[in-house]
């Protein structure tokens, strides 16, 4: 098991703000639904093959926190590029 946190610095200041973008980018990101999400209220809730994490805003940061098992572990840097690419665009 691997844990994963990543943080973006945003000047937006709710999810709400956020959430088209975090969507879109996900799906761009990971088409074919390997990974699935959802909102509960403003938390975003990952979930794929060996994987589980969500994104929060917390102070003025994006925060993405995730445990990686098999088989998601193997693939940590290209998940890892691809979650933050997603945050940083959301978050400009």
């Amino acid at each position: 098991m691997s844990d994963l946190t990543i943080e973006v610095e945003t000047s937006r200041s709710s999810m709400a703000e956020l959430r088209p973008e975090i969507d879109a980018g996900l799906k761009q990101a990971f088409p074919g639904g390997m990974l699935k999400w959802k909102w509960e209220g403003d938390v975003i809730h990952l979930s794929g093959p060996g994987a589980k994490g969500t994104i929060v805003l917390e102070g003025g940061r994006l925060v993405g926190r995730a445990q990686l098992g098999p088989p998601a572990s193997l693939m940590r840097p290209v998940i890892e590029q691809k979650i933050r690419g997603v945050m940083e665009k959301a978050a400009a």
